[in-house]
């Protein structure tokens, strides 16, 4: 079948421009109707495809195709392969920011029609879930976690994402200090190369596929199937955030968190600057837990333009004697040095908590905001120099706020797998900051473009101070910019890409490799990038 399959899209696509047929819907209509899928192929109803979470570009498919399995998946790489020009791209849940998952005049695959099918496996002693690459983590919880009583320890905060798509960037939230990222919390994978090969592939098995997809940001391959760790879940969280009015205490402290004994830690640990007004969204009322409301009078006057809230939480079980998680909570907190009086927390269940986010995207979808274009910002920053990013950028460039959160927490490099494609700053400690804008549509809001061009600014600002920086999920416009993101790991990312995409069919819309002088993206009519 597979030789038919690559002998017929040659051969067909050949005849056809041979007969000055270069029509490229009727070609890849062509090209797709051999293909016997067991899924399915859509021409005209590509428009999921065409738009992503962030608002900011558009890109028209040539066809968006559903596929009932990895066969399917192999079978599309394998006709783009054997076309002149055509790209493959993975979609998800459409939430990537700069176009990533886009293929203009390409070939869109839907991954969430893989989602069906959990099993969980125990194998040497611990227990794993398999899983599709097209799942949402938020399923992966529910079934989890209702059935067996299991979960996976390293998360997103936003759990409507798909399994493929963040272990193809890295996968981050408050337990990446004690875990590590998604991609350092997964046995196996099951990928689909730029060669229309399917590989199951392990640390010690396809080790290099293995590595060069976690991160790999869809290049080397797409993820159909992961084979990820599971420990058992806690029944309840006890979820605390604490006040800080310098930015050098609470610094100090979020590190000092994150590098205790493995006893003395928290599950999770996160941070977030915050205006110092009373703006519902962005400002003090946005800090406290439960029905506790924010007591501004206990800020001190040296107190600037911007706050700092440290949220960290502690897990335990129904039927645990709640003075004891009080004192375990008071003991892991008496060394810190947040405001007096600025202490919020509640008790909440271990799935509401993974599920906060959640929340937050219903009450967007009520203002109308969640489809408004999203210009977020994510950045990994050296311990070296987040305090100087605190000066310039947060009291500075920001000291009015982005509309939305602007989080800055520490993680640890020995936590993540130098093997793997993501590029991280230098040092053990780095922080994650990420802008995540929320502001209503325009005119209601300001205008996409000033948000676009302050993130142009920020970095500008970053690279202009020298500052040690890396952007989390990348997005550049050329592949000089590209090298310079990788540094001294590009001629890897390089080789890889040789080795498992020779033909640069896979993510066209990252824009690292091209394939044809086609614009891979457009802006949309409201962007001007």
């Amino acid at each position: 079948m597979i030789a038919y399959f690559e002998r017929f899209v040659h051969e067909n696509e050949t005849e056809m421009r041979a007969e000055g047929n270069n029509d490229p819907d009727v070609v890849v209509s062509s090209l797709c109707d051999g293909l016997e899928l067991k899924g399915s192929i859509d021409f005209s109803q590509t428009g999921p495809a065409t738009k992503d979470f962030g608002g900011l570009y558009s890109a028209k498919p040539l066809a968006f195709i559903r596929p009932a399995g990895s066969d399917d998946v192999a079978k599309v790489v394998r006709a783009a392969l054997r076309s002149s020009n055509l790209t493959v791209a993975a979609w998800g849940n459409g939430h990537s920011i700069n176009g990533q998952a886009m293929a203009e005049r390409g070939l869109v695959i839907d991954m969430r029609a893989l989602e069906d099918g959990m099993e969980v496996v125990r194998l040497g002693g611990s227990v794993y879930v398999d899983v599709a690459g097209g799942a949402l983590w938020e399923n992966v919880l529910k079934r989890c976690l209702s059935d067996y009583g299991l979960a996976p320890r390293s998360w997103t905060d936003y759990l409507n994402l798909t399994v493929g798509g963040t272990l193809s960037n890295a996968g981050v939230s408050g337990q990446t200090f004690r875990y590590g990222p998604q991609t350092s919390n997964v046995k196996e994978l099951e990928v689909v190369t730029g060669k229309g090969e399917i590989c199951v592939c392990s640390e010690i098995r396809n080790s290099e596929l293995f590595f060069a997809a976690l991160g790999g940001l869809g290049q080397f391959g797409i993820i159909t199937k992961a084979r990820i760790l599971l420990e058992k879940a806690p029944h309840m969280v006890r979820w605390i955030r604490v006040v800080y009015a310098e930015f050098e205490e609470f610094r100090r402290d979020a590190e000092f968190l994150v590098t205790r004994p493995e006893g003395e830690l928290f599950d999770y640990l996160e941070g977030f600057a915050f205006v110092n007004s009373d703006d519902p969204v962005q400002g003090r009322p946005s800090v406290p837990l439960g029905s506790t409301r924010f007591n501004s009078a206990r800020i001190p006057q040296r107190a600037g333009p911007v706050l700092y809230c440290l949220e960290v939480a502690l897990h335990y079980q129904n039927g645990d004697d709640l003075s004891s998680i009080d004192a375990v909570a008071s003991q892991k907190l008496g060394r810190l040095r947040f405001c007096e009086g600025l202490k919020f927390q509640v008790d909440v269940s271990y799935m509401e908590f993974l599920l906060r986010v959640k929340r937050a995207e219903q009450e967007a979808r009520a203002a109308g905001q969640w489809d408004a274009p999203h210009p977020w910002l994510n950045l990994f920053i050296s311990k070296r120099h987040i305090a100087d990013f605190d000066r310039t950028v947060f009291k500075g460039m920001l000291k009015d706020g982005v509309g939305g959160p602007m989080l800055v927490y520490p993680m640890l490099r020995s936590r993540w797998d130098d093997r793997t494609s993501v590029v991280l700053p230098e040092g053990e400690i780095f922080y994650l900051v990420a802008l995540l804008r929320s502001s209503p549509p325009y005119p209601r809001g300001p205008a996409v473009e000033e948000l676009v061009a302050q993130n142009h600014q920020i970095i500008q600002c970053c690279t202009e101070n020298g500052f040690d920086f890396k952007p989390y999920l990348p997005h550049y416009k050329t592949q000089e910019d590209w090298k310079l993101h990788f540094g001294n790991q590009w001629p890897r990312f390089k080789e890889r890409k040789t080795c498992f995409d020779p033909m640069a069919i896979l993510a066209p819309g990252q824009r690292i490799f091209s394939r044809n002088h086609l614009n891979p993206l457009v802006p949309t009519s409201n962007s001007t990038i």
